[in-house]
């Protein structure tokens, strides 16, 4: 007798070490195209410093953030952490702190595209070509997420390798060519240049450069084998960015060193002249001839481009997914989170932070753009990091299938010194940027008091305690019973009509060997929305096609709506056949032009091929005539 364990249906894990690396490098490894320049303008000859402090935080915070994702594989990043080891109110602390990162991402990456795009045409490079380029952007992009767009897993995987490789390229060119140690230890002047607060306030600018790690976090419901995947790619993308953010500063200061300019300032062209484009910077000082110069300027372009508009494009997810997610759990008013009728898409959320992106990227100023980043990513990293010891201290005896090395005994349990070590750095980097930065202070602090006012307000609107967590009450899926014998399995997509014929298919197959039918109905919910999004004219839909299966079928027929990402069909149906380890598996052939076409869902599903697959075609078709291969394919 087969049973299907009951699980949480909002859960649809596909993304492997690769998937989850190069989403994280994807926004850490973009933040190196502005950051550089505005870590230089303060931190100068210490400038590869700055990076190697920033990054032993960074590789701190990593660390603490493997362990509670691995513990707590959702979304939600230090505002999950928060919850589970304080209550909601520090939860929405931690969230709004991010709320604050994703918009600022979107501001300042959107405001670096045309300063790259400057190699084509010079205009966008400065004032106001730069601030009416970003701004267009983020309204292109804004409207593009309320349509609904997909996100390619292959693509960032593509665009990440090529960035790595293109940054590997241009070190081991600038070693080669520019490096030299005698002229790093000559732009070093000691708490004159930079001065000691300069130097401070570099590492925690520095700090944005390694920003992004909060993507796994939010990626991990989808991750495959979490215990295992999360803490892998972290580590890849700490091994990456901390080998590279070292070299890349070292060989741009040999390049573009500190000098003293007509009014006895010390300066770097990396922090001033460059400050808009540094690797552009570093690719017109390397010492190369004028045609390979030429053509690395324009490939450079292109692909920072690129990177930063993806980064642009994922902050702008991240807004959305995050609302939401606050939303669920009655942080923010449930007009935020509302969904596009037509599009299923939260076009309210996106298009307010759309609109303060775009606000705050008017005046223009990086060094402000960068230190407001700094605020609120170092706000909700420090969360994170005291949320982890506390959760040490709360639940002690908890699995933890991964830790991060150097834990001590402490105070009756085990703590962990990469979360003191990585809290203490980005608490007193919160510090520094507020005490050296009073217009990031004020702005910071009158966005979080913005924050909590609202959720103070909405709460006692809503009669509810400002601690407890309280979970919107979301559509249960349709019951599954206990399936007496071993089942055959019959997939819907969401987009595809109701068909008797397949139902009828699977009780064929199963009267003969007196086994189950279990309907897998789909719902694609896009990636700006979390998984557990409420969509109930979707979910209804879905669910009335396992009702009409059982007016097929009888009580032998059960069901369930599982939840998926756009392009996941075939990866969930594959699993839900080997969870309920089925016989068969009964799909649909679709027709394009009404020509027969093997699409995605039906080749991952001959690629997986956990059972034998039953191809039903529409009666009312002509005869397909399906290639001996592909008989075999499916028979087997």
């Amino acid at each position: 007798m087969a049973q299907r364990i009951p699980r949480d249906e909002s859960l649809s894990r596909v993304h492997g070490v690769g998937a989850l690396f190069s989403a994280a490098y994807g926004n850490v490894g973009s933040s190196i195209y502005y950051a550089l320049g505005v870590t230089a303008a303060f931190a100068l000859g210490l400038t590869p410093v700055a990076f190697v402090i920033s990054g032993l935080i960074f590789a701190a915070t990593a660390a603490t953030y493997a362990e509670a994702t691995v513990m707590y594989p959702e979304a939600g990043g230090s505002s999950s952490f928060a919850r589970h080891a304080f209550n909601e109110f520090v939860s929405f602390i931690a969230a709004w702190g991010q709320m604050l990162n994703y918009t600022i991402t979107v501001a300042i990456s959107a405001f670096f595209v045309p300063h790259y795009l400057a190699v084509f045409w010079p205009w966008l490079g400065n004032s106001p070509g730069d601030i009416v380029g970003g701004a267009a952007l983020i309204v292109g992009l804004a409207l593009l997420n309320i349509r609904g767009t997909e996100e390619s897993a292959k693509l960032n995987l593509i665009l990440a390798i090529a960035d790595l490789a293109t940054q590997v390229v241009l070190v081991g060119i600038g070693l080669v060519l520019v490096f030299s140690p005698h002229v790093l230890l000559a732009n070093i002047h000691l708490g004159v240049a930079p001065s000691w607060s300069d130097f401070a306030l570099g590492i925690a600018v520095g700090m944005i450069a390694y920003t992004g790690i909060e993507t796994i976090s939010n990626m991990a419901e989808e991750a495959k084998d979490a215990a295992k995947t999360i803490p892998r790619s972290v580590g890849l993308v700490v091994a990456a960015v901390l080998g590279l953010y070292l070299l890349i500063p070292i060989v741009a200061l040999s390049a573009m060193p500190v000098h003293l300019d007509a009014a006895g300032h010390y300066v770097t062209a990396l922090g001033s002249k460059f400050a808009d484009d540094p690797i552009l910077g570093i690719v017109e000082n390397l010492g190369l001839s004028s045609g390979p110069t030429e053509i690395l300027r324009y490939y450079v372009g292109v692909l920072a481009a690129v990177i930063l508009l993806i980064a642009t494009n994922a902050g702008l997810i991240g807004v959305s997914r995050l609302t939401y997610s606050m939303g669920q759990h009655r942080q923010l008013p449930e007009g935020l989170r509302q969904v596009h009728p037509k599009y299923r898409t939260p076009y309210i959320a996106i298009l307010i932070f759309a609109g303060i992106a775009i606000i705050t990227l008017l005046p223009g100023q990086t060094d402000f753009l960068a230190t407001l980043y700094s605020f609120g990513a170092m706000l909700s990293f420090t969360i994170a990091h005291v949320a982890v010891i506390q959760l040490r201290r709360k639940h002690p005896d908890d699995e933890r299938t991964w830790r991060p090395p150097l834990n001590i005994r402490a105070f009756g349990f085990s703590v962990p010194l990469t979360a003191v070590f990585g809290g203490l750095g980005t608490f007193a980097a919160w510090i520094v940027v507020m005490a050296l930065n009073p217009r990031t202070l004020f702005v910071g602090l009158a966005w979080m008091a913005l924050g909590i006012v609202v959720y103070a307000l909405y709460r006692r609107n809503q009669k509810l305690p400002l601690t407890q967590t309280v979970k919107v009450v979301m559509p249960e899926p349709l019951g599954v019973e206990e399936v007496e014998y071993r089942s055959v399995l019959v997939g819907f997509e969401d987009d595809e009509t109701f068909s008797p014929e397949m139902v009828a298919t699977a009780v064929k197959l199963a009267s003969k060997r007196r086994r189950g039918i279990h309907i897998h109905s789909m719902l694609t919910v896009p990636t700006h929305l979390p998984l557990n999004a409420e969509v109930p004219e979707q979910e209804a839909e879905a669910q009335s096609k396992v009702e009409e299966a059982r007016l097929i079928g009888g009580q032998r027929v059960t069901g369930h709506v599982s939840r998926v990402r756009p392009g996941q069909a075939g990866y969930s149906v594959s699993e839900e056949a080997k969870e309920i380890k089925a016989a068969a598996i009964v799909v649909g052939l679709r027709r394009r032009g009404g020509v027969p076409f093997y699409d995605k869902t039906l080749q991952t599903i001959l690629g997986e091929r956990p059972c034998r697959v039953i191809v039903v075609s529409d009666p009312t078709d002509k005869p397909v005539a399906i290639p001996t291969e592909a008989l075999a394919e499916v028979a087997q």
